[in-house]
Parts: structure tokens; C-alpha cells; sequence
């Protein structure tokens, strides 16, 4: 990366064995690319790859932070802890949103990410949780103060 954008280098590589080691300055690299296009097509595959990964882990640490609330504002509805059965609330995304102190998108998207994970369901005129329990670990999982 760091010859690719003319910066200095942000990591570090230790050889485990005995290593043949190429420097290359941008300059060289550039003809390299330019000589045989497979070298540049890789590099950009690989460079997308971890564009990728690093986008999936941002926005999961993005969804943490909204999933947090909803699971907290769900257990405070109920006594999660003595809930055995499925817990059902009458509600909508306006008064979730205002429990939970989220927007309208932000809630939604919380919801999203705890059906996609079978923590809640959506019926015409509830929010089910299936499983206090997994609810209940869940609020662990997401313990952020708040």
C-alpha cells in the first residue's frame, strides 16, 4: 500500500524462515502494471477483498450500537429475566424509536439486524420475541452503557 500511495509504511512483516525479499519503488511497480496488467488486476482483487471485510466490520460495530438500545428497551418492557414464554409488545417503529432514543432508519435497521439473528419477529400488530433467554444473552452480549 504505502507504494501505491507514496506514504510510509502502516505494517510490518516478520519471516518465519529463510526469505528472498523484493523492494519495489512505485515507479517500478507502475511498469510492472503497465508491462502485465494480471499484476495490477490481482493487486485490485486483493485490495477489494479487504475494502470489503473492513466495510462488513465497520458496519457491524455500526449495528452494535444500535442494536444495544433496542435489546435494552425490549428487556425493560418485560421482566426479561422471569420471562418464560414468548414476550409480545403493541407497539410501532415511532414509539420504539422514542424508547430507544434512535431515528426512525436507525430503529428500523436495529430491528432488521435482530430478525436476521431470529431474536424478534414482526406481526401485523406486535413485536414477538420467541426466546426471553437468547434475548436475555443478547443483552449481554450488547451491554454498552447507556
Amino acid at each position: 500500500m504505502s507504494v501505491v500511495l507514496g506514504e510510509p509504511r502502516s505494517a510490518r512483516a516478520v519471516a518465519v524462515g529463510a526469505t528472498a525479499l523484493l523492494e519495489l519503488d512505485a515507479e517500478t511497480l507502475e511498469a510492472m502494471c503497465i508491462e502485465q496488467p494480471e499484476i495490477a488486476i490481482r493487486m485490485i482483487q486483493r485490495l477489494a477483498v479487504r475494502l470489503i471485510a473492513a466495510e462488513r466490520r465497520l458496519a457491524a460495530l455500526g449495528l452494535d450500537e444500535l442494536v444495544a438500545p433496542l435489546i435494552r428497551y425490549l428487556a425493560a418492557q418485560a421482566d426479561v429475566a422471569d420471562c418464560e414464554d414468548e414476550l409480545r409488545l403493541r407497539t410501532s417503529l415511532r414509539d420504539l424509536a422514542a424508547g430507544c432514543q434512535l431515528s426512525l432508519h436507525e430503529t428500523h435497521q436495529a430491528l432488521h439486524q435482530l430478525m436476521d439473528q431470529k431474536l424478534v419477529r414482526i406481526t401485523a400488530e406486535e413485536i414477538v420475541v420467541p426466546d426471553c433467554n437468547a434475548l436475555s444473552t443478547a443483552l449481554t452480549r450488547f451491554a454498552v452503557p447507556g
